[in-house]
């Protein structure tokens, strides 16, 4: 708003002087003449008498208008859909991933609020029923308190837990990636993302001597698919062509279907010796006592899906082979090549990605990806039925449109730097959130698939990923999903 030098001139002390002095102690007034005020300085001297009313009004009632947490959340730019979520820590198999990332404002400043809501402050459809969905449980609901909370992220990672609570440390570094986020610049630069995604992903420390092994063995038995893979790896991103070489893509790759192939080789070595030890007459002479070699998933994953026990109670002839190199690999290395600072870490990272989150997406036939695929549709169907029975009757199916963005974890939809935001939120909270992110995706450009004649050239490319309006979309889905498909959605990927 342009300011004017009346408008300057004007003072709230002197607005809310009750009225003019008397005629005669005008010579004590100045002696020169003014001009007469427009009415543009009525209708501002208006605005601010409205202003100084309403400020002394909420000061007579020892309150603010706006709670130093809702403050701090404007600055921060959130989302108006973020207020809408609750805060649930105690639902298994995933205590936090329904938090709420702005709590609910006291009774009390609820009912300070009389302005009626001018056409700017309109929202979507969409937006208004997940605000909804999430006013209608939010009663009594505050924002959470952890062990570490006092500290920042930066702080958690560097120094570590307090007192050997690693739980407590855990916890509070998912809330606030999601609560704060990552600080990074423009492009997605961050110099703690990547030990962020090692914590939450688990990943083991591994001297780079390690990773340098791998890459003097030379090309892998797929070294053939990688090289067909990699010189078409986001090319239409300015920013992972400047900062990753092809080069360094093709070390990574390379590198991890060594690992994949040796631990497959062992999973062979090991299902052969088990049933030759289980056979009678077998030289031996005894049962087969020793135990089944670690699998993938991560004791973390095994205890919140309940796999564990089938898990390890499968013959190991019947277990599903780890996979090496499937196309797409490519797409899913790309940004912890972008994020890391070194290919080691990058390495750490992805592999534990693969092996422990996501090992079926890998395999032959790449089951996880389509059990990932159904499950789009699924949820879809719960929550927008009306998207859902219009894509059926185009003869759309997540598996036409949605396999690039469940195999890469929406990594294939630019920009870089919001795929960087969204999988701080999926590696705090779980990669298989993922397939929520997709339908939080398909509902937000709802109008528009419904408005088109052919929605198949809609959905051929995603619009740019929003990182905080997918996020805010996604936790209100959590909240309306039955709990059987989403226990569908946490085991699909293993």
């Amino acid at each position: 708003m342009t300011t004017s030098p009346s408008r300057e001139g004007a003072s709230p002390a002197a607005i809310a002087t009750p009225s003019l002095p008397p005629p005669q102690h005008n010579s004590l007034l100045h002696t020169d003449l003014q001009p007469p005020p427009s009415p543009r300085t009525h209708r501002a001297l208006r605005r601010l008498q409205s202003a100084h009313t309403l400020g002394a009004k909420a000061a007579s009632q020892g309150g603010s208008l706006i709670s130093p947490h809702y403050r701090d959340a404007l600055h921060r730019n959130a989302s108006p859909v973020r207020a809408a979520a609750t805060t649930t820590t105690t639902t298994p198999p995933l205590p936090a991933a329904a938090a709420a990332v702005v709590p609910a404002a006291p009774a009390q400043q609820q009912q300070q609020r009389h302005r009626g809501r001018a056409n700017s402050d309109a929202i979507s459809p969409m937006m208004h029923q997940m605000n909804a969905v999430g006013a209608a449980r939010r009663s009594g609901v505050s924002k959470p308190v952890f062990s570490h909370g006092h500290l920042s992220l930066q702080q958690i990672i560097r120094e570590g837990p307090n007192d050997g609570d690693f739980i407590g440390a855990l916890e509070s570094a998912r809330w606030k990636v999601v609560d704060e986020g990552v600080k990074s610049a423009e492009d997605g630069m961050s110099t703690l993302r990547i030990y962020v995604w090692l914590v939450l992903l688990d990943a083991p420390i591994m001297p780079t001597d390690d990773y340098l092994a791998l890459i003097h063995r030379g090309a892998s038995p797929a070294y053939a698919k990688i090289r067909n893979d990699t010189f078409r790896t986001l090319t239409t991103d300015p920013l992972f062509r400047r900062r990753v070489s092809e080069a360094s893509l093709i070390r990574l790759l390379n590198a991890v279907a060594w690992r994949l192939h040796d631990a497959r080789e062992e999973e062979r070595v090991a299902g052969g010796f088990d049933t030759a030890l289980s056979r009678p007459g077998s030289r031996s002479g005894r049962s087969s006592s020793r135990p089944p070699p670690q699998r993938g998933a991560s004791t973390t994953r095994e205890s919140l899906t309940g796999a564990a026990g089938s898990a390890s109670g499968a013959s190991r002839s019947g277990a599903p082979e780890p996979g090496t190199y499937v196309q797409g690999m490519n797409v899913l290395a790309a940004p912890f090549l972008y994020a890391a600072r070194s290919e080691g870490e990058a390495f750490a990272a992805f592999h534990a990605l693969l092996t422990r989150e996501v090992p079926a997406y890998i395999r032959g036939a790449m089951t996880g990806v389509h059990r990932g695929l159904a499950l789009v549709d699924r949820v879809l169907a719960v929550v927008d039925p009306r998207l859902a029975m219009h894509l059926a009757a185009k003869g759309l199916a997540a598996e036409i449109y949605a396999f690039p963005s469940v195999l890469t974890l929406c990594a294939c939809t630019p920009p870089l730097p919001e795929v960087l935001k969204l999988w701080d939120f999926l590696f705090a909270y779980g990669p298989h959130l993922n397939i929520l992110c997709i339908v939080a995706q398909l509902t937000i450009m709802r109008a528009q698939i419904l408005q088109s004649p052919s929605p198949n050239k809609v959905l051929r490319s995603f619009p740019p990923l929003n990182a905080d309006l997918i996020k805010s979309v996604t936790i209100g889905i959590i909240k309306q999903i039955p709990d059987d498909v989403y226990a569908d959605i946490v085991v699909h990927a293993q």
